[in-house]
């Protein structure tokens, strides 16, 4: 048998608990549910782990074309998403066992959740771009149902705004799909770029121009304006840890195709210094303003969670934007702290709605005492989030900075640092005041008077766990960096 084989472990497994889940009548019984999911969950991440640390390299599944074969690669940029995706992915499905049980149509939820678990999986571990774009589409398919999970006409609706922007960027990327064919050598990701300089013949303006189309299109998915606003209509609809895997892991889908398509398709090298890469620069410090600035106005807790979510994942895209490969390690380093911290706090919102029912800000005056061990994770990951040391926000953000600083692009070089300083002050204005009067509620609630109703071990677990790991990135980042500076090239 070919040893790399074992790299359609992770991909099928989740595909045939979740299935299974759906349409075998027996499970019935939310005993025979939860078995089923954690088996699922379980088995998938220690085929994961099998896979990392194996030695599989190529397997291919099938041929579309006698040119065009949809298979599976490891190289570190996939190692490094399916590791992340792997353990938020588990850790979401824990605290979900508990969390769902509030919830109706529990048996399609953990259907749902464990097939999009595989197809992102067959994402990090996509050879070309054939491979990755069906299974792109598939997860969008698939994870419709977890935003539209709770069947009302918000829900519907918010589902349908997802469907159609995730398809309307995936039709930018087919676009550019149909012309890097004919313009280069292959369509497997190489390191550097796969363009034919021969077959180009002076065709550059129309390739940057298709560059930029499929940057656009994978920046819907990562929440890049202008093609935003579906997160924020999203991920208030969703369940909790629907809500927490949307903006901790599928986000990081769209991430992950920018990064194969600048730099294992078109290559940093035929982007840097043109319009491409000053226009996307420019979109992506507008979105992490613009995401911070709305985010400190909202008084929805998941939707304040959702604009902070579009405007740090463009912290992401400013890193990759700049091509250099200091700024590239602190997006990478960035791609994991966000994964760990925004799940965290979306976690933490479900908590409290879950126990409480509150849902809006100015709600949660006494929560800390009501839910402390919670509160004080929601705090750690606040301060991850704005940068503050020693957490793994403030190394990644301190990556991106001097990467841009020592960059050779116009005015963005020191215009981005000064956006990413103002975004992280408007953070700390819109999750701090949360910290604040959660422990501190003032003279009008009298002392001793808040009923515990502190999360129970199922949901706290993940919670504290995932904390724990964003402090731990900050902590042990000289460890992390090495691998992070390979992976970036």
């Amino acid at each position: 048998m070919n040893e790399s084989v074992i790299l359609m472990f992770p991909i099928v497994l989740p595909v045939l608990f979740g299935g299974a889940i759906l349409c075998v009548p027996r499970i019935r019984s939310r005993s025979a549910l939860l078995c089923a999911a954690g088996a699922g969950l379980i088995l998938t991440a220690l085929s994961v782990l099998a896979v990392l640390l194996g030695n599989a390299d190529t397997y291919t599944l099938f041929y579309l074309t006698k040119s065009l074969p949809v298979y599976f690669r490891l190289d570190g940029i996939g190692r490094l998403f399916a590791a992340v995706m792997a353990l938020v992915w588990l850790l979401g499905g824990v605290y979900s066992f508990s969390y769902m049980k509030h919830e109706k149509e529990e048996k399609r939820y953990f259907g749902f959740y464990l097939i999009v678990y595989g197809i992102i999986l067959a994402l990090a571990f996509s050879g070309n771009i054939i491979t990755f774009y069906l299974f792109y589409e598939l997860m969008t398919l698939f994870s419709v149902p977890l935003v539209l999970h709770k069947g009302t006409r918000e829900a519907v609706m918010a589902g349908l705004k997802y469907l159609l922007y995730s398809l309307c960027g995936a039709y930018l990327v087919l676009f550019g799909i149909y012309f890097l064919f004919r313009f280069s050598n292959t369509l497997s990701f190489t390191w550097g770029g796969v363009l034919n300089q021969e077959l180009i013949g002076g065709r550059e303006p129309f390739l940057l121009f298709t560059a930029f189309l499929m940057i656009l299109g994978f920046g819907v998915k990562a929440g890049m304006f202008p093609l935003h606003s579906w997160l924020a209509t999203a991920h208030p609809e969703a369940p909790g840890p629907a809500s927490a895997v949307l903006s901790g892991i599928i986000v990081k889908c769209g991430v992950l195709g920018v990064i194969r398509t600048v730099y294992y398709l078109f290559g940093a090298e035929f982007l840097r210094g043109s319009w491409v890469q000053t226009v996307w620069i420019a979109l992506t410090l507008f979105t992490v303003f613009m995401g911070s600035m709305l985010a400190y106005r909202e008084k929805l807790l998941k939707k304040r969670l959702a604009y902070s979510t579009v405007s740090q994942i463009s912290y992401i895209l400013f890193g990759l934007s700049v091509l250099d490969g200091t700024a590239m390690t602190g997006a990478l380093l960035h791609v994991i702290c966000h994964a760990f911290v925004k799940c965290a706090l979306f976690l933490c919102a479900g908590a409290i709605i879950c126990k409480t029912g509150r849902t809006r800000v100015d709600e949660l005056k006494g929560i800390g005492k009501e839910m402390p061990v919670m509160m004080w994770c929601f705090t750690l990951c606040s301060l991850a989030l704005i940068g503050i040391p020693p957490t793994g926000g403030f190394v990644s953000k301190w990556y991106l900075a001097v990467g841009a600083l020592k960059s050779a692009v116009p005015v963005f070089s020191w215009l981005g640092p000064v956006v990413l300083l103002v975004s992280a002050l408007l953070t700390a204005g819109y999750l701090l005041p949360i910290v604040s009067d959660a422990f501190f509620p003032g003279a009008e609630y009298e002392s001793g008077s808040f009923e515990k109703k502190e999360a129970d071990p199922y949901m706290l677990l993940p919670i504290v766990i995932l904390t724990a790991l964003a402090v731990a990135m900050g902590v042990l980042s000289a460890q992390i960096v090495p691998f992070l500076q390979t992976a970036a090239g």
